[in-house]
């Protein structure tokens, strides 16, 4: 059997045929018992997300293009599309590969933990319903070992690399805890949504969406608990806000210098952190003049996201030394149980020679047969039966002039031996 990792990410198919190709929950079942069947596939697991779907099995014929025919008709695509937008790696570059999934170094994001967990909720599937024996269950040890290590031993996942989860990093720097900080949020785009999700993370009791439409900047706030605004009420209560986050696609500024001026001094000069992550931008650059205002625009973020990314790349480096050594530690593995599996067959083929010439023997006696003749018989054919493979396999060598072979024969049989 051969390992074999199969795939299709976010650097190798537009979004267009990763939606096509993508497994539902429903039908992960389905396709991991079709997948065996189909591609004789012995133990399988499908991971299936927004960015990925790939398939790793042990095949007795390691061979991209059974895995591609099945996944094309199963989802009913053109094969050639799966063909040109696909990966294929096997034995110790598929574990390697598997294992840089799970620890984040094949992601969109660098170091993004999620997809861990994706993998071992695949690996709970293939599980429950027996398409996952020994050798992937060693394989999916090491693999969660080291993803483990690389989360506790590297920087890989400790800096903000997404402009949204920076601004919110930030805020918590700023404040300690982002608890019971009152935090406004101007617009209810996508960057919103994941400044929003951020928030949450963090526990934040009083959250306020102002959008120019109240219906979008419901869809925003009703999931985190939170009020809505529309963007003429601003003024009335932007001086309620500790921190500000605004993205809009407006084009003109939503808040002027005046605006941010009056609800300081309504706050009795209670400090104000705002940060503008539009283009063009939202808040008038005047307003970082303001004593009590600290603004940071989209620009002062992607500073800090390319350092932080630049730290990631450092990290991405020692964790990778990490899987390869986990991958090689898993094929190590894997080789011995191999060479286990020929001892155990070797010995099986001589302990049923054995007792087929026993009983052989046995029931000559029990004929009568004269016991020396017998006895004698037993041992030729015992004899012959043992030596007959390596006899062959000198004579093979020999007649080849394969020396090392040769060698190799007289080593194993002992023949290299002085008495």
């Amino acid at each position: 059997m051969t390992l074999i990792a199969f795939g299709i990410n976010h650097k190798t198919a537009p979004i267009e045929l990763r939606e096509k190709i993508a497994f539902s929950p429903d039908a992960i079942v389905q396709a991991l018992a079709s997948l065996g069947v189909q591609t004789g596939a012995a133990e399988s697991v499908i991971v299936s997300t927004c960015n990925r779907t790939e398939i790793y099995a042990q095949l007795d014929q390691p061979n991209k293009s059974f895995i591609s025919t099945w996944l094309a008709k199963f989802h009913a695509v053109n094969q050639l599309d799966v063909d040109n937008n696909s990966y294929f790696y096997t034995e110790q570059d598929a574990a390697v590969h598997i294992m840089r999934v799970a620890c984040g170094l094949d992601s969109l994001m660098l170091g993004e933990p999620q997809i861990l967990g994706q993998i071992k909720q695949a690996v709970t599937h293939s599980k429950n319903i027996g398409v996952i024996k020994g050798s992937f269950d060693r394989l999916f040890q090491h693999t969660f070992s080291v993803a483990k290590r690389v989360r506790s031993e590297t920087d890989i996942g400790a800096n903000a690399i997404s402009v949204a989860y920076a601004s919110v990093q930030l805020a918590k720097h700023i404040f300690s805890s982002l608890e019971h900080s009152r935090v406004l949020l101007i617009g209810a785009g996508e960057t919103i949504e994941l400044v929003a999700k951020h928030l949450s993370e963090q526990n934040v009791k009083s959250l306020t969406v102002a959008n120019r439409t109240l219906a979008r900047a419901q869809a925003v706030a009703e999931p985190l608990g939170a009020s809505v605004l529309t963007l003429a009420q601003i003024p009335q209560h932007l001086k309620d806000a500790d921190i500000v986050f605004s993205s809009t696609a407006s084009q003109l500024p939503i808040l002027g210098k005046g605006l941010v001026q009056r609800a300081l001094k309504e706050r009795r000069h209670k400090p104000m952190f705002l940060v503008d992550l539009a283009v063009p931008r939202d808040v008038e650059s005047e307003v970082a003049s303001l004593d009590d205002a600290y603004l940071y625009t989209v620009d002062d973020l992607q500073q800090i996201v390319e350092q932080n990314l630049a730290n990631r790349q450092d990290a991405a480096e020692l964790a990778h030394q990490m899987v390869e050594e986990q991958a090689q530690q898993f094929m190590r593995w894997q080789q011995s149980q191999a060479s286990i599996d020929v001892l155990k067959s070797f010995r099986q083929q001589s302990e049923l020679q054995k007792k087929t010439l026993v009983e052989k023997a046995l029931n000559q006696l029990a004929d009568g047969k004269n016991s020396e003749d017998v006895v004698l018989e037993l041992a030729n054919k015992l004899t012959n039966s043992l030596i007959h493979a390596p006899t062959k396999a000198l004579q093979k060598a020999a007649s080849e002039q394969d020396l090392d072979q040769l060698s190799l024969l007289k080593d194993v049989l002992a023949l290299n031996k002085q008495d």
